[in-house]
């Protein structure tokens, strides 16, 4: 199985109306209501490749128990998420039909007590036990340290569990010193990390701090990954229309897929880059158009470069 770790999980909420108009009414046309998160997110499109995937984190007040009652639905997904007694946060995306684009509302997470915290750690390290890899995912909630993924990836390599890391700021620069085996970064991520523009610069600046791998998101372009033997870049081969939110989550899907498969970087990269674009074209994150993916598998492009500095 695949572990993925959601400490500030969400209910995604999805509103859609016929063109957004600013500091006016707007009519909803559409409400859609999923667990959300970016560890959810993986686990569902982990699920839908036929692995089976076991999610933990934080889950408490109406929200979360909403949340857990969505997530027992999804076939292949195992809820092992640990209860608290603050309310899980809710983002709010609103998605104009007419032009495209998608507004995006995030709440605060709720705040974990020491002794919440320390159940999650007692689980996490149980549900290690078993595990082929685990993901690492998101934003941290108000009570969790700020070098958490850094202890947490630490645990999972004692383990002997490979670790993708896919955060930001603070939690990454930390995260990235404890040597995940990847980090998933997207570029603005990386820009912000290292302070280079470039991508290939870039990443092979966060490699240097610690990461044995970087694979870095770079929206519409596809994805870099510069590995210790060599690095690659996938492209789709055209702009995907739709409603972007999850599109990387997806990629870590797929990055993760291919991981436990044991397929070569440049085949990881074509099903990570058809993952993420497929997702444009679904209902939310956490989803991927399943034609469009098995279209695109045979339509992304990879080219080599060269080995990692």
């Amino acid at each position: 199985m695949i572990l993925t770790v959601t400490l500030n999980a969400a209910l995604d909420i999805t509103y859609r109306v016929p063109r957004l108009r600013p500091r006016d009414s707007n009519r909803v046309t559409e409400v859609a209501e999923r667990p959300g998160g970016k560890g959810l997110n993986v686990a569902r499109v982990l699920a839908a490749l036929g692995h089976d995937a076991v999610a933990t984190g934080f889950a408490g007040g109406d929200t979360g128990d909403a949340l857990r009652a969505m997530l027992a639905q999804e076939t292949g997904v195992t809820d092992a998420l640990v209860p608290i007694g603050a309310a899980t946060r809710r983002t709010v995306a609103v998605v104009d039909t007419a032009g495209g684009d998608t507004t995006q509302l995030n709440e605060p997470g709720p705040t974990v007590s020491p002794a919440e915290w320390e159940a999650f750690l007692t689980r996490y390290r149980e549900l290690l036990d078993g595990a082929q890899a685990v993901a690492l995912c998101g934003s941290l909630p108000p009570g969790v340290p700020v070098d958490v993924y850094a202890r947490l990836t630490r645990t999972a390599r004692a383990a002997g569990v490979p670790v993708l890391l896919d955060t930001s700021g603070e939690p990454l620069r930390r995260g990235l010193a404890a040597r995940p085996d990847l980090a998933k970064p997207n570029a603005a991520e990386l820009a912000s990390l290292t302070g280079h523009n470039e991508p290939l610069r870039a990443a092979r600046d966060a490699r240097r701090r610690g990461a044995h791998t970087v694979a870095a998101s770079l929206g519409a372009d596809g994805m870099l990954a510069v590995t210790a033997d060599g690095s690659w870049q996938a492209a789709p081969p055209r702009r995907i229309a739709g409603n972007p939110t999850g599109a990387g989550d997806s990629a870590v899907a797929g990055l993760l897929s291919g991981l436990v498969e044991g397929v070569s970087w440049p085949d990881r990269l074509v099903r990570a880059v058809a993952l993420s674009a497929a997702t444009v074209r679904a209902e939310g994150a956490g989803e991927f158009d399943r034609a469009t993916y098995e279209e695109l598998l045979g339509e992304v492009t990879v080219t080599d470069g060269p080995a990692a500095a």
